[in-house]
């Protein structure tokens, strides 16, 4: 059964990709801002210290995040996709740990490839639901019904973080605290670099090859 990580700077579309592979592959889809919101919402002990770092509008401690992975990693019988954690060598370093606690192997990262060009336009012209948390592009996937989600009806917006200047900085954030996991795992033997520009089903081919 697979066990692996997406890796990509915002925009490059491993979410996408990740979730396609879920879907035919029987395995579960891992985003930490997907089970943060989760357990918030669950009202879990993780997630009532999670809210406290988010109420005061901090970012939640890399203890929590790696305390909530592990606890998430530990109930899966079934094989994973990690999209977006881990994020820097220190998680990477965690990650291993708890896979060999659990007698799991990490098969391969796929690093999704994307020129800061594309990412900047695909982005910038991101549209997203805040009901149904779906997600559209002005021209790559619009709506039916302009400003309106296909999903559940709820007015889609641009979000704050998906401005030009904003996405500059999430940019220069990656490639500091993220991109150097691309050596780490280079090193490792577990990278294989998916060219991220393109169509989607056929970037979809290149990841199923991965998997495979």
């Amino acid at each position: 059964m697979y066990r692996g990580i997406f890796l990509g700077p915002p925009g490059a579309g491993k979410g996408t990709q990740a979730k396609k592979a879920v879907a035919e592959f029987g395995l579960e889809h891992l985003s930490p801002g997907d089970i943060l919101r989760a357990e918030v919402a669950a009202g879990s002990s993780l997630g009532k210290v999670a809210k406290s770092f988010m109420e005061k509008g901090e970012l939640v401690t890399n203890d929590v995040i790696i305390g909530m992975m592990k606890n998430k990693i530990s109930g899966i019988t079934k094989g994973f996709i990690l999209d977006g954690f881990p994020r820097t060598i220190e998680q990477a370093e965690a990650l291993e740990e708890i896979m060999k606690i659990l007698g799991h192997k990490l098969d391969s990262v796929l690093n999704f490839t994307v020129s800061v060009e594309e990412l900047v336009f695909r982005l910038s012209n991101r549209l997203s639901c805040p009901d149904c948390k779906s997600i559209f592009h002005k021209y790559n996937i619009p709506p039916k019904k302009e400003s309106i989600c296909d999903n559940c009806g709820g007015t889609l917006v641009i979000r704050k973080d998906d401005c030009e200047e904003a996405i500059k900085i999430r940019m220069e954030e990656y490639r500091k605290k993220t991109s150097p996991l691309i050596e780490y795992y280079e090193k490792e033997g577990k990278l294989i670099n998916i060219n991220g520009e393109g169509n989607s089903s056929e970037i979809y081919n290149e990841v199923v090859k991965a998997l495979k």
